[in-house]
């Protein structure tokens, strides 16, 4: 009814007003005990304009950000207060404030920056891409064939790293007189350089099957999720086995769009927490903490929708199956990887178990695999990644240096 949708979304705008005045008083008094800093000692500067939500964007550079911070300076500005909150809380680097267009020219005054990098593609990013003597590169928050991967908004920028040679061929195809040689730079996947954190539950021989869907999207040619659709089964089936166990990370987003969505997730939540409790020894994991690598490394059979989950899981070189969306508008391109994907229909899912037995054990499937990591990724020898990310930082840095020559002499 409308009246009643109107009335909850009257609620849900009151409820961020309250919350968004309640994180700036914080913020403030937080602020006010944070030493400034020295004027000039920023080198390389995350420009992150988004709220809490998308914290998992930045969050996942943290590591290849404070390795590259023990050689050039780095520091995260943010827009947002509740974001600048959790930043001062977690960031090994520093975090700068930068709430209004004054704030950040200030900072640029300051600063001067020579390298600006961005994890994403929001539209706050031309706030700070309106000033000139310094890169602005765009990294990304993740490898995937979803089509914000082609975006036309890469030619905004002066730089993109890029994963490997499947990143290249996309761009290639999709982006018209755009100079791949020149403007993008293959790095591989830093972050798996980085996967930490040791597993909640005991190596006791269950099968650990990663369920790592992805939120329903803002449109139906994004309309990857699957929780609705699979994850209900997937959860059913996986809880019901003793021989199985079941680690769900969803996507932070999930259900911000779609009540139903929503309230699936929530009872796959629910049900892991009665299972656990029908069986102690179960350890079934509700997993919506920040870290992220045992997930994806200890898995012995990840299921995840379009998104980068799946070539993160790629560059672990470990089984996996992808859910195929039952929406018919979701634009799915099948040229990379998807076009061999181990696909799962939301009709098989009650056979799902089954289907997550015969992926762990086909010797065939892991030798694909490991092919389609060195497509998507190159070598992914352990350090190959990050020592790509920081030469390239390296040639920006000359080229930086070289322009100025160039300028300083006219």
């Amino acid at each position: 009814m409308p009246i009643l949708r109107d009335v909850q979304t009257a609620v849900r705008l009151g409820r961020r007003l309250l919350t968004a005045r309640g994180n700036r008083r914080d913020l403030a008094k937080r602020l006010s005990t944070q030493p400034a800093l020295a004027p000039g000692s920023i080198e390389i500067a995350v420009y992150f304009a988004d709220g809490p939500v998308n914290l998992y964007q930045v969050r996942q550079w943290y590591a290849p950000l404070a390795e590259l911070a023990t050689i050039h300076p780095v520091a995260v500005i943010s827009r947002n207060p509740g974001t600048m909150l959790a930043l001062l809380d977690e960031s090994p680097v520093p975090a700068v404030y930068a709430r209004q267009v004054v704030d950040l020219e200030r900072f640029v005054d300051e600063q001067a920056p020579k390298i600006v990098l961005y994890v994403n593609q929001n539209a706050r990013n031309f706030q700070m891409m309106r000033y000139g003597r310094m890169w602005h590169v765009f990294v990304n928050h993740g490898e995937s064939d979803k089509m914000y991967m082609t975006t036309n908004q890469f030619k905004a920028y002066d730089y993109a790293l890029i994963a490997g040679d499947a990143a290249r061929d996309r761009l290639s195809e999709a982006l018209w007189d755009y100079d791949l040689d020149r403007r993008a730079v293959a790095i591989g996947r830093p972050q798996a350089d980085h996967f930490a954190g040791e597993p909640p539950y005991p190596a006791d021989g269950r099968t650990v099957v990663l369920y790592a869907p992805t939120w329903e999207g803002d449109r139906a040619a994004a309309a990857y999720g699957s929780i609705a659709t699979h994850g209900t089964t997937i959860a059913e089936r996986v809880l019901a086995s003793p021989e199985h166990r079941l680690v769900y990370r969803p996507h932070p987003r999930s259900g911000v769009t779609d009540a139903g969505y929503r309230a699936a997730h929530e009872r796959i939540v629910a049900a892991i927490a009665v299972a656990n409790t029908a069986d102690p020894a179960a350890h079934h994991v509700y997993d919506d903490g920040p870290e992220m690598g045992w997930q994806l490394a200890d898995a012995d059979v990840a299921i995840t929708d379009i998104s980068a989950m799946i070539y993160d899981r790629l560059a672990v070189g470990k089984p996996l199956l992808v859910t195929r969306p039952v929406s018919a508008e979701a634009d799915v391109d099948e040229r990379g990887y998807l076009a061999a994907a181990n696909w799962l229909r939301a009709e098989d899912t009650a056979d799902v178990v089954a289907r997550v037995d015969a992926a762990a054990h086909d010797e065939a499937e892991l030798a694909e695999l490991r092919r389609w990591v060195t497509r998507y990724f190159g070598d992914t020898t352990p350090g190959t990644a990050t020592g790509r990310f920081h030469a390239a930082i390296e040639q920006l840095l000359a080229r930086w240096h070289q322009v100025a020559r160039e300028r300083e002499g006219r």
